[in-house]
């Protein structure tokens, strides 16, 4: 899909954030509140304070975009998904590449989320006792 959208770009540097906006149809509210929350988005400001996108954080837009409203993330999940590809060098998971969904919690985290809730329902039954 960048490479779509690279194709598509016109020929400059860096793009305001109206212009972002329109390449992504995301609105700029909504791009500038996924900075606050996306630390891998972050573009540059002029000297005037207007943000100067590049491409990619044109990309990393994108991705976000995709994350939260194609495979309906929260917000939680996409910045996982995105510290998981920084630490990998980027690029989507191998489970998106291959086309089969990953496990939506990994298998030791989900024999611990067990632990604790057996250790929840035996103290609320203890507490129901009294």
């Amino acid at each position: 899909m960048t490479a779509i959208l690279e194709a598509l770009l016109p020929p400059q540097t860096y793009f305001s954030i109206g212009e972002v906006s329109q390449l992504t149809q995301v609105k700029p509210y909504v791009i500038r509140y996924w900075e606050s929350q996306f630390g891998t988005l972050r573009p540059p400001r002029r000297e005037s304070g207007q943000r100067k996108f590049t491409q990619k954080e044109v990309n990393t837009i994108l991705r976000i975009k995709d994350l939260l409203h194609g495979k309906r993330f929260t917000i939680a999940g996409a910045k996982r998904v995105l510290q998981q590809e920084a630490r990998r060098g980027g690029g989507p998971p191998k489970e998106e590449i291959e086309g089969t969904p990953g496990p939506a919690v990994a298998p030791d985290s989900a024999e611990t989320l067990r632990a604790i809730r057996k250790d929840l329902e035996e103290s609320l039954r203890l507490l129901r006792g009294f």
